[in-house]
């Protein structure tokens, strides 16, 4: 059932994809904000409290309602699967930026891409040379990928697997908007946020991250050039200061023979203090930063789709094994 809900859901969502700003996103906006604003006086203690009204009840009460559903119907519990991931799982949640951003770049007008970018990704585009601003939006859209489809597509399976249904596709896209919403609060509205919810979300979140960053690591280095995609997983992924990100990306520039990393990517903080030249092998590049390969160029942005989408490939036919063996079974 599993396959068939996930295949159902991103059908759906290449057919008629949600609008931007529609009203459940604008929900989960409000939902967020209320908690906050209801929960949180400040404390210490209350960041925990906050975080898991926020991110859990959403999770429980999807669990529940599913729970209630299976006991009427297995068609009404498909069902639900099938809704609960098109609203989180999906690449068209993201990638009309990266398609106005190519087809900019392609027509050469650079300054609309480096708007779509900083609309995108709320950061100041307006310095980046094409080779940094392709790169930023690489990093970027491969990070999306992870985000919207492999980390919700993970937590949906191992949960459904247990009985929760898909609780676990929830948690994980409500954790990873709540470590973003309130880290945007507090970096650009300017608006006080509770530190230790802030520290919170963000540490919750690379917990739930971990095994699905892995694994999404891995897809790329199947579908890809897998020997260069696990060197540069060894390598280079200490080059960014969050250690999943470091992995996705470091895995995805191995797979594709491309340059990663290099100047801090906004949004992605890359500790320029680890550099090839101050820890790694003498045989390695010298180029401060970033990943070997090939510096980005606009035909790699075909190349990064083609990588993700091989690897959504690779990834449901291995659901569809395990369908088929249950059943058969």
């Amino acid at each position: 059932m599993n396959f068939f809900a996930v295949l159902l859901a991103l059908l759906c969502e290449q057919l008629k994809p949600l609008r931007h700003g529609n009203r459940v996103h604008q929900s989960v906006i409000g939902w967020v904000r209320w908690t906050g604003r209801n929960f949180d006086a400040g404390d210490e203690h209350h960041a925990v409290i906050v975080w898991s009204i926020t991110v859990l009840v959403p999770g429980v009460v999807t669990a529940a309602v599913y729970w209630g559903l299976r006991h009427f119907s297995v068609l009404l519990a498909l069902a639900l699967d099938v809704v609960i991931l098109y609203l989180t799982l999906g690449f068209r949640q993201f990638s009309h930026y990266f398609t106005d951003i190519r087809d900019a770049l392609e027509r050469g007008d650079d300054a609309t891409a480096r708007q779509l970018l900083a609309e995108w990704r709320h950061l100041d585009a307006s310095e980046l040379p094409r080779t940094e601003l392709i790169r930023h939006v690489i990093e970027h859209s491969l990070l999306a990928a992870h985000r919207h489809v492999f980390g919700v597509f993970f937590w949906f399976v191992v949960c459904s697997t247990i009985g929760l249904g898909p609780a676990g596709a929830v948690v994980y896209r409500m954790a990873e908007f709540a470590s973003r919403y309130w880290a945007f609060k507090s970096r650009t509205l300017d608006a006080p946020t509770n530190t230790r919810l802030l520290a919170l979300s963000r540490q919750a979140f690379t917990v739930i991250d971990h095994l699905p960053a892995r694994l999404t690591a891995t897809g790329f280095a199947i579908v890809g050039n897998f020997e260069e995609a696990v060197n540069g997983w060894r390598r280079d992924a200490s080059l960014w200061l969050h250690s999943n990100e470091g992995i996705i990306l470091a895995s995805a520039a191995g797979a594709v023979g491309l340059q990663l990393g290099g100047a801090a990517a906004p949004g992605i903080t890359p500790d320029r203090s680890k550099t090839f030249d101050a820890g790694s092998e003498p045989d390695t590049t010298g180029a401060a930063g970033s990943t070997a390969g090939a510096l980005p160029q606009l035909g790699h942005l075909q190349s990064v789709v083609g990588l993700v989408w091989r690897s959504v490939v690779l990834w449901m036919l291995l659901l569809a094994l395990l369908t088929l063996a249950n059943l058969v079974g």
